[in-house]
């Protein structure tokens, strides 16, 4: 029985490193960001064209000086011993690729399970960041479909 996942099967060889790296970059930021320190988002989030969702404000956060602002706002207050990352997978597209996963983590403030989205683009100097992420509360069915009418 193979432990690689099916959509691995169709990955280039190529492709495989580019995950691999890709995973290792989002794995050393949250390193940094689970000791308190946010320079690997800084560093990982694009300054040439940014945006964020975040399960706790309500609406897109705008390029890099915003999200500058709320790093500033979160930098040394977040500490936690360890984390986990489930089911990363990356999708790719033409100097795109879509890392999505699973974050759970017990912090000092927050005992996180997110949903992680982050669409890295390869930029001018050939350096992949993130130009948009998204960080939502994993909650299923939160929403009561009791009231909704039937479409079909």
């Amino acid at each position: 029985m193979s432990t690689v996942p099916d959509y691995e099967a169709n990955y280039t060889n190529e492709q495989k490193q580019l995950a691999e790296h890709l995973i290792g970059l989002e794995k050393s930021a949250l390193d940094k960001w689970f000791k308190g320190d946010v320079s690997g988002y800084r560093e990982l989030w694009s300054r040439r064209s940014f945006t964020y969702f975040d399960a706790a404000h309500p609406e897109r956060v705008e390029g890099h000086e915003a999200i500058d602002t709320f790093l500033d706002g979160v930098d040394g207050k977040l500490h936690a011993d360890e984390y986990e990352m489930r089911s990363p997978r990356v999708q790719f597209g033409d100097d795109t690729a879509l890392l999505t996963y699973q974050l759970f983590s017990d912090t000092n403030l927050i005992d996180m399970k997110y949903n992680c989205i982050e669409l890295f683009q390869k930029e001018e100097d050939s350096q992949w960041r993130v130009i948009h992420s998204t960080w939502s509360f994993i909650r299923p069915m939160d929403m009561d479909f009791g009231s909704a009418k039937k479409i079909v």
